[in-house]
């Protein structure tokens, strides 16, 4: 990593940490790229926001004072080494520790790695993003953190407006650019759909025991032959050979069918792998893999034998769930 660049004056932290309760968001920039620390700061500025630091990746580690981070941190790292991944592991710490929300893009090669270096900040993760798909994830950030902090103001519904049209006017432009409808061929009606999930353990799990109200669980049925819950993800996947792609992008389903297979044949399945899976776009699988987290049909699996990377898995719920779906349809699973 080269030396550290940086386009603004930050050096009264004090008057910037006085200031931040009238000011706007505060944003910090990490990116290698001295045209896209620029690009992004015009985003940033244009969208009504503070951008306050603007740094090689490098400058997280080099920081003595250890002051933590801003409200809203953007990092760019499509190729990474060992420093890379410690200022990662860094970041991830202080945003957790801070509050702030983080947004990382990165390459599918790096996925993996940088996948396991941000397992506490929960961030927003891209997979070789568009100018606009960044812009997106700001407007998502800064949404977060005005329900983890407090109620969204009007500055902040001003900012999310001027997200929305810059975005807008980003995917004109690229739209014009390519002679499509779609700017950056990344399925968007697909992740306009993606929403909270809620798990109903009650529903998929147990019956109402009459006689004392209490949940009574009854006994799981055994998963499926793996067999044939591969052959049901290809025939879904054939579809994809006579009709556009989009007509059935189902991440959701064919993410738990993946986790489902590799559940019965006692294997660990990678976040990449898991992407591929679901047959969308890697970070439009990622926001997946988040909500369904969160939901609790997922966990996350670290490595023993490298920190580096994790694997995602069914919780036991989300197995339960799906043993008894299988055995509910029985018979005709085949047909499916």
């Amino acid at each position: 990593m080269g030396q550290s660049v940086t386009r603004f004056d930050y050096d009264d932290s004090t008057a910037i940490r006085s200031d931040r309760a009238r000011a706007p968001l505060a944003v910090a920039i990490f990116a290698d790229q001295p045209f896209l620390r620029a690009e992004l700061a015009e985003d940033v500025t244009a969208a009504g926001l503070r951008v306050v630091r603007s740094h090689t990746l490098g400058a997280l580690l080099d920081d003595p004072e250890d002051r933590g981070v801003d409200d809203l941190v953007l990092v760019d790292c499509p190729v990474v080494d060992a420093a890379e991944l410690a200022a990662l592991s860094r970041l991830d710490m202080l945003a957790a520790r801070g509050g702030a929300q983080v947004v990382v893009s990165t390459s599918l090669d790096s996925l993996e790695a940088v996948f396991g270096c941000l397992d506490q900040s929960q961030p927003d993760i891209l997979v070789a993003p568009s100018r606009a798909d960044r812009m997106i994830a700001l407007g998502r950030g800064l949404a977060r953190r005005g329900k983890r902090v407090r109620e969204l103001d009007d500055e902040d519904r001003l900012t999310l407006l001027r997200l929305t049209e810059q975005v807008s006017e980003i995917a004109r432009t690229l739209a014009r650019l390519s002679g499509e409808g779609d700017a950056d061929g990344s399925g968007a009606t697909v992740e306009d759909k993606v929403s909270a999930f809620r798990f109903d353990g009650a529903e998929a799990g147990g019956a109402r025991d009459r006689d004392n109200g209490r949940l009574a669980r009854a006994t799981r049925p055994p998963l499926p032959d793996p067999r044939l819950i591969r052959r049901i993800a290809r025939q879904r996947q054939l579809r994809a050979r006579f009709f556009q792609g989009d007509l059935f992008a189902d991440p959701a389903w064919d993410m738990l069918l993946d986790l489902t297979a590799a559940r019965a044949e006692h294997a660990r399945v990678s976040v990449t792998s898991l992407c591929i899976a679901s047959g969308v776009p890697p970070t439009t699988a990622l926001r997946w893999i988040a909500q369904m987290t969160d939901a609790g049909l997922f966990r996350r699996v670290e490595d023993d034998t490298d920190r580096r990377r994790a694997f995602i898995a069914l919780t036991d719920r989300a197995a339960d769930a799906m043993a008894r779906y299988f055995a509910e349809i029985g018979a005709s699973a085949p047909m499916v």
